[in-house]
């Protein structure tokens, strides 16, 4: 390793140097000077303010899950499009700006037809309403 590179990390390993010193140090600083008064009060159950009330593993709707999943799939990919969004007008300048306007719209493009999917599937209505037509029952 050459000394120029050397001193391009040496900043980063001081950081980390630091960011692991003060973890150590605050760790040890609340292990030492933490009270340590265990009673009958602190050994009981939290939960919001209210003892709890039977089992612990009850039953979870599942809608939680997907909806929850369905947000982040979605929220992960907007993000992905604040990259192209802010070298927009650069890459105008530089001529490819209808390309990144087409990579931009298809990627849109992809996000509506995986949200209409989802609506259509009914993933995204909270309560699920199980109609049988008409033709299925004679």
């Amino acid at each position: 390793m050459t000394p120029a590179q050397f001193d391009g990390l040496m900043p980063v390993v001081i950081f980390m140097g630091l960011a692991v010193l003060l973890f150590v140090g605050g760790h040890f600083l609340s292990v030492l000077l933490a009270p340590k008064k265990p009673s009958h009060l602190k050994s009981t159950p939290y939960e919001c303010g209210e003892e709890p009330v039977g089992s612990a593993w009850s039953a979870f709707n599942i809608r939680f899950y997907v909806v929850g999943l369905i947000f982040i799939i979605f929220d992960v990919e907007s993000v992905l499009m604040f990259p192209v969004a802010s070298i927009f007008r650069e890459m105008n300048d530089m001529g490819h700006g209808g390309y990144a306007l087409i990579i931009l719209l298809s990627f849109i493009s992809v996000l509506i037809e995986g949200i209409a999917y989802c609506w259509k599937k009914g993933d995204l209505d909270w309560v699920k309403s199980y109609q049988v037509s008409a033709k299925n029952n004679k």
